[in-house]
């Protein structure tokens, strides 16, 4: 039986290779977005600390400086989670583009994976009927070799 060989195996290659690296990226930009997720997480963390501070400082003896920086340091809070509110957006878009792209790729792959099964059916196809012309072949051979040897016994 001969081998089945795929003439663009190459390009399918490739594509595989293509879907790995596609998968990696889409992989790291969630990465990303996850460390930009925790850090927004540890900045109302922080906020949090500061406002039971704020609470804490209205107790008793009240430290008008305390409170003002307390005070600033809210508010800069406030403006370091606007920023970190904005970078969880580009790292959600850059998500987003790496999925887009890595469903791109492996439909590539899949249409090349279809197309190497369909090639694979009419290697199978090919050789079923060069096995059936061998047997037809030899089958004659073998009902023309009685005749011929009955023949000759006959004469």
């Amino acid at each position: 039986m001969a081998r089945f060989r795929y003439r663009m195996q190459s390009i399918l290659d490739i594509k595989l290779k293509m879907e790995t690296q596609a998968k990696q990226e889409f992989a790291e930009a969630r990465i990303r977005l996850d460390e930009e997720e925790a850090k927004l997480e540890a900045l109302k963390k922080r906020k949090a600390e500061y406002e039971q501070l704020a609470r804490n400082m209205l107790v008793g003896t009240l430290n008008c400086r305390d409170i003002a920086e307390n005070k600033e340091a809210l508010l800069r809070m406030d403006e370091y989670m606007d920023l970190q509110q904005l970078q969880i957006r580009k790292a959600e878009q850059k998500v987003e583009q790496a999925r887009e792209k890595l469903a791109e790729v492996m439909k590539e792959r899949k249409s090349h994976d279809t197309l190497k099964e369909k090639a694979f059916e009419q290697f199978l196809l090919d050789e079923k009927k060069q096995e059936s012309k061998e047997v037809d072949e030899l089958t004659s051979y073998t009902y023309g070799q009685r005749r011929k040897i009955q023949a000759s016994a006959d004469a």
